[in-house]
């Protein structure tokens, strides 16, 4: 991922040197394992340890073993070689009955896993944000809109609520399948442990911190794991990417009822010096975009020709690190949106009252009901007055109290009474109860 879209935290897991150091402490926990197992002297895992206690690589180390696979074609046997020339004859024993599988995606479950726990913490940064805003607008009254056109009232809280449900749903599938992912394997060329006792593979997954190894693995873990992550990703790219479409719908001139957060010296046009315009909102959009694809991506992984090919390994390389930084810089983008949007309540009555009161059809049509009329024939009734509005800009209230056929069945109390903007707001307490467990 470029650097414009790479906050440090995540950056820094997939970095070369860090993926190399993993694959150390890989190499050595097998080592040991190996040793209390009687396979290996402890006198030369000793010299191994001394070796590379607190050894961290270095730029000067990662262009050494590039240096190297540029001759023999093979990062792992690169990286061994290094590791060789490093560590001594005791270095021997490294990789012993293992296949560069074991090593690779036993190091990518770490990351994963890693990944997984920052992603995990943004969402928990968007959840606290959402859910202040809600409450802070609880009762903010504004239209609801269903095709882009005024429908009935609702708050702007409430628009929230279903957000902060949606991300409580989306917190919820990553971090299963961050448990998922959380996999490695140390059993060898087929997974068959031919030549590496099981007994390895449980002492590594327990000293790198993974939930265990595949439980049949072939060559590789299975990619279903990874593909169930990466769409977990992608579902929370989706997520953020409807609530940015929501904001930036907010911003739009005639609407302007919200607006992302506008700072000193901020520009938005290199033409026009007047212009506001939502850019993070639409660089999550496109951030979204291709989450959804590293998902199609991972997916694609899933079938490997039968134990293992390498089809898959490429992908991986781009959609590991690309996937999860986007996510991380996206997730801490929205966040900091919320947490800074501008609200305008004002506008959002202004708004609401555009109509004068059309969106209280509902309500006229279910008390003609009431009224002991055919709902259809009630329909017809209110419609018409409706239709006048739109066309002739007359007051809805008005021309339904002129209107011959509603003005038989409802008095212009009556006709008053459907026009309290508080009956469509009576059950928001109830919904913040069922959403946020309190009102």
């Amino acid at each position: 991922m470029i650097p414009r879209y790479t906050r440090p935290d995540m950056g820094r897991i997939w970095t070369s040197e860090h993926r190399f150091r993993i694959w150390l402490d890989v190499e050595l926990a097998a080592c040991e394992a190996m040793v209390r197992l009687g396979e290996v002297p402890p006198e030369d895992f000793e010299a191994l340890r001394k070796a590379f206690a607190g050894f961290e690589f270095t730029a000067a180390d990662v262009a050494r073993i590039d240096e190297i696979e540029r001759t023999v074609k093979h990062d792992v046997i690169a990286f061994l070689t290094f590791v060789e020339e490093k560590g001594g004859p005791a270095a021997r024993h490294l990789h012993k009955g293992m296949t560069s599988s074991d090593v690779l995606d036993t190091t990518l479950a770490v990351q994963l896993r890693d990944a997984s726990r920052l992603l995990l913490a943004g969402v928990d940064r968007v959840l606290a944000a959402v859910r202040k805003r809600a409450f802070e607008h609880r009762r903010t009254p504004m239209v609801g809109r269903s095709h882009g056109i005024h429908a009935e009232p609702i708050t702007f809280g409430l628009k929230l609520a279903g957000w902060y449900d949606a991300w409580t749903r989306r917190r919820a599938a990553l971090a299963r399948a961050a448990e998922g992912v959380a996999v490695g394997k140390i059993s060898g060329a087929v997974g068959t442990f031919a030549n590496v006792d099981p007994r390895v593979e449980a002492f590594v997954m327990e000293k790198v911190g993974l939930a265990g190894g595949e439980g049949a693995a072939t060559q590789v873990v299975n990619r279903d794991r990874h593909a169930e992550l990466f769409t977990a990703l992608a579902l929370c790219g989706a997520t953020l990417e409807q609530q940015a479409v929501e904001v930036r719908h907010l911003q739009r001139t005639e609407v302007r009822e919200a607006e992302e957060p506008f700072t000193a010296g901020q520009k938005g046009s290199s033409a026009m010096p007047h212009k506001r315009n939502p850019i993070l909102s639409e660089n999550l959009t496109g951030l979204a975009r291709l989450l959804r694809g590293y998902a199609l991506a991972a997916m694609e992984d899933v079938a490997l020709w039968h134990e293992r090919d390498i089809s898959h390994s490429s992908v991986e390389r781009v959609i590991g690190p690309d996937a999860t930084i986007a996510l991380d810089f996206a997730l801490h983008r929205f966040a900091g949106m919320i947490e800074n949007l501008r609200v305008y309540p004002e506008r959002m009555r202004e708004n609401l009252d555009l109509t004068g009161g059309l969106y209280e059809a509902q309500r006229v049509l279910l008390a003609l009901v009431g009224k002991g009329v055919a709902r259809q024939q009630g329909y017809v009734f209110v419609q018409r007055n409706a239709m006048k509005v739109w066309e002739e800009k007359v007051d809805f209230r008005t021309a339904l109290k002129r209107d011959p056929d509603v003005s038989r069945l409802l008095t212009a109390d009556e006709v008053d009474a459907c026009f309290a903007l508080d009956y469509h707001l009576k059950h928001v307490d109830t919904i913040f109860r069922r959403v946020f467990g309190e009102a």
